[in-house]
C-alpha cells in the first residue's frame, strides 16, 4: 500500500447518518479525512466490493491490525476507520484494481451486517472535539507547521510542495491529519492512534512530539552522511594527488615509496637462497602485491608473508668446523661429569667431520630437576659454535603454537619452530624444546602430535608450516628435548628421540660442582669477593647432607646464595673481616638441621617391623620407610599411606609368602588367625605405587613377627614373587644415590640389577656403600636381620654409636 500522495483542499460537505456501508480492509496504511490515497486492490473480496459499487461510491476504509492476515475478520480490523468516496478505478493486467479514494470523515464501526463476499457494517460518524481558538492552540499549530517545514526542507524524499500545502491549511485538526498522512516515518500504529484521537488539541500535542523526534533523527542522519561524504571526498582527493605525484615522479625518473619497497623485497628474495619452488611462490605473491592497492585489506597480509619468506635463513649455516679437543674442553668447562651426554655430542661432531651432509640427531635429556639439562643445551651450542634457541613447551595446548596459523586468520603468524629459526638466523641452530613431558592437549589440538613431523629425521627435511605453506628443511637442526619423566610423552614421539638419562649427583659430585661453579657464581651475584668469604669443604659437605636432599643442585645453590647474602649484609653493617663458613655459622645463618640422614634411619629402625626401602621419584631417588604393626583381631590386613593398586598387591603377596613360610620362619601358624596386621608407608599425603617395595614389605613383616630389629643403616629394593624369588627393578642409580645421601651403608639389590650398578655408577659413587645382590627372599632376610644374639648385640652398639654422633 502507498502513503497518501496528495490532499484535497476542497471542502466537501457530506451528511451522514447511521447506515450500512461496505468495508474495505487495507494493510500497512491509514486513510485520513481530506486526503486522497491510491490503493491497489488485489484480494478477491475487495475486488468484488469495488465492482459492486453503483452510483453511490461511498465506502469505509479500515486498517488491519496485522498486515499478514489475508482474509481478515471483524476482529482483525481497527474499530475506527475513514468514510471515503471512490473517484477513479483502473483495471490492471493482473486482474487487480488501482483505486483512488478520498477520505471524508472519521467513523466508528458498529454491527457487521454481512461478511461475504465482502464485509458490510453499520457505521456512525465521530464528531471532532474542536478547541477554542486560544493562544496555546495557535502556538502549537505554528510549532507543528514549522517543524514539518524543517523536516520537508531537510528530507531528500519529501516534495517541497507539501510545505506550501500545509501553510494553506487553517484548521488545526485538518493540518494534523495532512501531516500524519504525509510523514513516511510514522508507523501504521501511530497513524491509527492519530486517526482515533478526536480531541484536536491532544492530536496537535502528539504530532508535535513525533515531529520533534523525526527532526532530531533527520539532523543526526544528515550529520553522519555529511561526515561520510567528507571522508569519501578526502580519499578521492588523496587518490587524485597520489596519481599526480606518480605522474610527476615518472616524468622526473624517480621511484615512489611503493616501488622502492617492491624492489627491496625482490632483492631480498633473490639473495635469500630459497629453493626454486619457494622462490617461485615468493615472486608470485610479490606480483600480486605490486598489482594491489596499499589501501586494500590484504596488502599488509601479503607483504608480511613475503617478508617472512625473505628473512628466513634458507641457505645460511653456522659455518666453520669445530675441533674435537676444543669442543670437549668447552663441555668439561661448563659441566662436571655427565659423561654419556658429552660422549654422544663428541661422537656426533666426529661423524659430521667425516660426513658433512649428515642429519642432526634428536636427543632427549631425561632426569630430575636441577641436574643441568637446560644449561647443557647452551653448552652444546657453544661447543658446536652454533646459535642456541630455546622453546619452553610447558603448558602449551595449541597445535598452532608449533605449526602456525593459516594466513586467512587475522594476526596469523608462523609456529614457534619457524620463529625460532628466524631468531637464530641460521638453518642449523641447537634448538632446545624444554619440558616436552608437560605438553598439554585440548580442543585446540595436540601439540605433541604436531611435533612428530619436526622431530622425525626422515620427515623434517620437508617441514611445512601452516602459515608459510612451503617446505622448510629442518634436517640440519640439532633438536634437544628435556623431560623429568618419560611416561607422559606419547609413544610415537618417544620413539623418534634418542633418550639420554641424566641421573642425580652424589655428595662428592655436588662438592666438585659447588667449588667449580656454584660458590664462584653466588659470590659474584651477591656483590662480594673471594677474599671476603671462604667455604671449607667440610662445611659444603655439611650443607649438602643436612640442608638439601635432592638429585640436582638448585636448592644447594640457593642455600649457598643465602649464606653469601648474610655476609653481604654483615659487610654493609661495617663488619669487614673475612667470613669462614663453619658448621656453627651454617646453623646460625640457615637454622637447625633440615634433613637428618643417618640418625633418622638408625632411630626409626630401633623398633622391630620398620624397614628402609628405596623409591624412584621424578626429582631423583628417595628412601622410603615401611612400618608394620600387629594387634588382636581375626586375621585382617590394613594398608594405609595412599598406597596405589600395584603396591597394594605387593603387600598382599608379601603377607601370603610370610604365611606360607611361617613354619620355616619360626612363626606360630595360629598367630594369623587371632591377630590383625597393619602396614603403613609414610608420608601419608604422597601417593605411592610400584612393585619395587616387595622385599621391604616382606622384611618388615618378618621383623615384626620375629621381634628382630633390622640391621641399622640398611636399605633395600626389589620385586618379589609368591615362590620367593627377587626380580629386578628400575631406577637403580637414583635409588643407590638416594641411599648414599641418606647415610645408608648396606644396600640390598636384585642380582639381575648388578649390571646396572656396574654401568651407571662409578667406583667413587659407591665409596662407603656395600651392595648385596640377592636372588631369593631367604637371602634378603639373611642380610637384613640378625641371626644370632651376638649379631643383635653388634647391631645395637652400631645403632647407639650413630645416634650418639
Amino acid at each position: 500500500m502507498s502513503d497518501p500522495i496528495s490532499n484535497s483542499n476542497d471542502q466537501i460537505s457530506y451528511e451522514t447518518t447511521e447506515r450500512s456501508l461496505p468495508i474495505l480492509p487495507v494493510r500497512d496504511t491509514v486513510l485520513f479525512p481530506h486526503a486522497v490515497l491510491p490503493l491497489t486492490v488485489g484480494r478477491e473480496s475487495s475486488v468484488q466490493l469495488i465492482n459492486s459499487l453503483g452510483e453511490d461510491k461511498t465506502i469505509v476504509v479500515v486498517a488491519q491490525r496485522e498486515a499478514r492476515v489475508d482474509s481478515p475478520q471483524p476482529t482483525d480490523l481497527y474499530a475506527i476507520g475513514t468514510l471515503a468516496v471512490v473517484h477513479k478505478v483502473v483495471k490492471m493486467p493482473n486482474q487487480s484494481l488501482f483505486v483512488f479514494a478520498e477520505g471524508l470523515e472519521r467513523v466508528r464501526l458498529a454491527d457487521f451486517a454481512q461478511l461475504s463476499p465482502f464485509m458490510r457494517a453499520r457505521v456512525t460518524t465521530i464528531p471532532e472535539v474542536i478547541p477554542p481558538k486560544d493562544s496555546e492552540v495557535e502556538a502549537l499549530q505554528r510549532n507543528v507547521l514549522t517543524l514539518f517545514q524543517q523536516i520537508v526542507a531537510g528530507s531528500p524524499t519529501l516534495s517541497d510542495e507539501l510545505s506550501t500545502v500545509a501553510m494553506n491549511i487553517e484548521e488545526p485538526g485538518r493540518l494534523v491529519d495532512f501531516i500524519a498522512s504525509s510523514l513516511p516515518s510514522l508507523s501504521t500504529a501511530d497513524k491509527q492512534e492519530t486517526l482515533e484521537t478526536t480531541d484536536v488539541r491532544v492530536r496537535l500535542e502528539k504530532i508535535n512530539q513525533h515531529l520533534a523526534k523525526e527532526l532530531e533523527v533527520q539532523q543526526l542522519r544528515n550529520k553522519i552522511q555529511s561526515e561520510v561524504q567528507d571522508r569519501v571526498q578526502q580519499t578521492q582527493r588523496e587518490y587524485y594527488l597520489r596519481e599526480q605525484m606518480k605522474a610527476i615522479q615518472k616524468e622526473l625518473g624517480e621511484q615512489d615509496e611503493g616501488q622502492r619497497d617492491t624492489e627491496e623485497l625482490k632483492q631480498k628474495i633473490e639473495s635469500a637462497g630459497m629453493p626454486d619452488e619457494v622462490k617461485k611462490e615468493a615472486l608470485k605473491e610479490l606480483g600480486r602485491l605490486v598489482r594491489m592497492s596499499p589501501m586494500a585489506a590484504d596488502y599488509s597480509v601479503t607483504r608480511n608473508y613475503i617478508e617472512w619468506l625473505a628473512v628466513l635463513p634458507w641457505a645460511k649455516t653456522s659455518g666453520g668446523e669445530i675441533e674435537i679437543p676444543k669442543a670437549k674442553e668447552i663441555l668439561d668447562t661448563d659441566h662436571y661429569d655427565l659423561q654419556k651426554v658429552k660422549d654422544r655430542i663428541l661422537d656426533y661432531l666426529s661423524v659430521r667431520r667425516l660426513k658433512p651432509s649428515m642429519k642432526g640427531p634428536i636427543l632427549c635429556f631425561v632426569g630430575p630437576p636441577g641436574v643441568g639439562k637446560t644449561s647443557l643445551g647452551k653448552s652444546i651450542a657453544r661447543a658446536l659454535g652454533r646459535k642456541f634457541v630455546r622453546l619452553s613447551l610447558g603448558g602449551v595446548h595449541d597445535e598452532a603454537e608449533i605449526r602456525g596459523h593459516r594466513r586467512t586468520y587475522i594476526g596469523a603468524l608462523p609456529g614457534q619452530i619457524i620463529q625460532g629459526i628466524r631468531r637464530a638466523e641460521t638453518k642449523d641452530p641447537v634448538f632446545m624444546l624444554d619440558e616436552i613431558d608437560k605438553v598439554g592437549r585440548d580442543f585446540r589440538g595436540d601439540p605433541a602430535s604436531a611435533l612428530l613431523e619436526a622431530l622425525d629425521p626422515e620427515q623434517n627435511a620437508s617441514f611445512r608450516d601452516n602459515y608459510l605453506d612451503v617446505t622448510f628443511d629442518l634436517s640440519k637442526v640439532l633438536f634437544i628435548t628435556t623431560a623429568n619423566m618419560l611416561d607422559p610423552i606419547a609413544e610415537p614421539l618417544r620413539d623418534r628421540m634418542e633418550i639420554i638419562e641424566l641421573q642425580g649427583y652424589t655428595e662428592e659430585e655436588k662438592i666438585h660442582i659447588s667449588f667449580q661453579y656454584l660458590v664462584p657464581r653466588q659470590i659474584e651475584e651477591n656483590g662480594i669477593t673471594k677474599e671476603q668469604i671462604e667455604f671449607p669443604e667440610e662445611s659444603v659437605s655439611y650443607i649438602i647432607r643436612h640442608y638439601t636432599r635432592e638429585a640436582g643442585v638448585r636448592n644447594l645453590e640457593r642455600t649457598i646464595g643465602t649464606i653469601c647474602r648474610k655476609q653481604a649484609r654483615r659487610l654493609a653493617e661495617g663488619k669487614s673481616e673475612k667470613l669462614v663458613v663453619t658448621k656453627e655459622i651454617v646453623q646460625e645463618f640457615l637454622g637447625g638441621i633440615k634433613v637428618r640422614s643417618e640418625g633418622e634411619i638408625a632411630e626409626r629402625t630401633k623398633r622391630a617391623g620398620v624397614v628402609v626401602g628405596l623409591a624412584w621419584t621424578p626429582s631423583g631417588g628417595d628412601v622410603l620407610f615401611v612400618e608394620a604393626n600387629q594387634m588382636k583381631g581375626k586375621g585382617g590386613l590394613t594398608i594405609t599411606g595412599q598406597i596405589q593398586d600395584v603396591m597394594r598387591e605387593s603387600m598382599q603377596a608379601a603377607l601370603s609368602w610370610v604365611r606360607s613360610n611361617a613354619k620355616l620362619l619360626s612363626i606360630d601358624e595360629e598367630f594369623f588367625a587371632n591377630h590383625d596386621i597393619h602396614i603403613h608407608v609414610p608420608a601419608g599425603a604422597i601417593p605411592k605405587d610400584g612393585p619395587s617395595a616387595g622385599v621391604t614389605i616382606v622384611t618388615a613383616l618378618v621383623s615384626l613377627l620375629s621381634g628382630k630389629q633390622v640391621r641399622p643403616l640398611t636399605a633395600m629394593t626389589g620385586e618379589i614373587t609368591l615362590s620367593g624369588n627377587v626380580l629386578p627393578v628400575g631406577g637403580i642409580k637414583e635409588k643407590v644415590l638416594a641411599a648414599k645421601r641418606a647415610g645408608v651403608h648396606d644396600v640390598i639389590l636384585p642380582a639381575d640389577n648388578k649390571t646396572n650398578v656396574e654401568e651407571d655408577l662409578t667406583p667413587e659413587q659407591l665409596v662407603g656403600l656395600t651392595a648385596h645382590y640377592v636372588k631369593t627372599i631367604d637371602e634378603v632376610l639373611e642380610f637384613a636381620l640378625p641371626t644370632t644374639p651376638r649379631e643383635e648385640q653388634q647391631d645395637a652398639e652400631e645403632r647407639e654409636k650413630v645416634l650418639s654422633t
